[in-house]
């Protein structure tokens, strides 16, 4: 089924989205002020340290956080998500956005076999009687690679090996044929011949049905191999934005370069350190003012004391790479940049606050 995103607006838009959570030590704003968006049959990496914000971003585009306050603006093909009731929210939700998670054994439902919860959904969705989802089950289950897929349908989750658990999560998400595909860490503790494997059928699957992928994850081999954009996050906010081949090429936020910087090289000797970041990504239940990154910014320790104090104590604006468009903020980048507000009715830029 091909998307229908209309032609005026991007697949999925997020503007400014805000998630506080309230604990008994006070609100804790965990995502502020994050922009992006995904086009359809495009994916968009959205990358950082844990704790960084990302998960939660994409459980808000799932609406799926029930005791946080979120705010902002999410739309699916120009249709605003937040202030819908659960009701209709659910209507959308496996039909026309759904989610990989990162643990499928969790996700996964001990009780019932893959057939019966892939089936389930299809059922849900569309009315279909217990043999058409069940041979919808049986289909996806074989699109996804699992050999045998009728007998495999028959059985648990705990009868499927980490890679095959997260195929039969692919086919759940995508047995409606949904316009956007939400991975949460789709990788996590799967070996790297698996891990391959799940990276080439969600890109095969992207490339047959023109999804929209919005892929969480703290590795940057991942972004490398299957983003066409990337929004590094930190801290909640958003640092830097752009398409990969720029990014890894030229990174313009020191958190990015520091995050490259980390990977091994296999142009190294072997007993080359690894070059970590130092100290500790900051937590959303102590805010501070200026730039969240600024503890842990080796420019910002390097620079005079004015702009070192502008850095610790105010929150960088949104600045545009010239020629590519893309956007950083951070008032000591490491490449030029030129302010950049954000017309009303634009497309979404880092918040201000960002």
């Amino acid at each position: 089924m091909p998307p229908t995103t209309e032609p005026d607006h991007p697949l999925l838009r997020v503007h400014d989205l805000r998630v506080a959570f309230d604990t008994p030590a006070g609100t804790v704003q965990a995502v502020d002020g994050v922009n992006f968006t995904v086009e359809a049959g495009r994916t968009l990496g959205l990358v950082g340290e844990s704790g960084s914000g990302k998960s939660v971003t994409s459980l808000a585009v799932m609406g799926l956080h029930r005791r946080a306050k979120v705010s902002g603006s999410i739309t699916l093909a120009g249709q605003e998500l937040l202030g819908l009731s659960d009701r209709r929210f659910g209507r959308l939700r496996g039909r026309r956005m759904a989610m990989v998670f990162q643990d499928p054994l969790s996700a996964l439902h001990p009780a019932y076999t893959v057939g019966e919860q892939i089936a389930e959904a299809h059922r849900h969705h569309f009315g279909s009687g217990r043999r058409v989802a069940r041979r919808r089950a049986v289909e996806m289950l074989g699109e996804v690679g699992i050999p045998e897929p009728a007998r495999r349908a028959g059985e648990y989750a705990h009868q499927f090996s980490g890679g095959m658990r997260q195929r039969a999560m692919i086919a759940m998400a995508l047995s409606c044929e949904p316009e956007l595909l939400v991975a949460d860490e789709p990788t996590t503790a799967l070996d790297v011949t698996v891990q391959a494997q799940i990276l080439e059928l969600i890109a095969r699957l992207q490339q047959d049905r023109g999804l929209g992928v919005l892929m969480i994850t703290h590795d940057l081999g991942v972004v490398a191999r299957v983003a066409h954009d990337v929004l590094v996050m930190y801290g909640g906010r958003g640092a830097e934005q752009a398409p990969v081949d720029e990014l890894f090429h030229s990174p313009a936020h020191p958190y990015t370069r520091g995050l490259l910087d980390s990977l091994p090289r296999l142009d190294e000797p072997d007993d080359a350190p690894l070059r970590a970041i130092p100290g500790s990504p900051p937590s959303p239940a102590e805010p501070r003012p200026g730039c969240p990154f600024e503890p842990r910014c080796p420019r910002a320790a390097a620079a005079p004391a004015p702009k070192r104090g502008r850095c610790a104590g105010e929150s960088p604006r949104p600045g545009v790479v010239p020629g590519g468009g893309r956007l950083v903020a951070c008032h000591l980048p490491l490449v030029p940049t030129v302010p950049h507000s954000g017309p009303p009715g634009g497309p979404p830029v880092p918040a201000e606050e960002a």
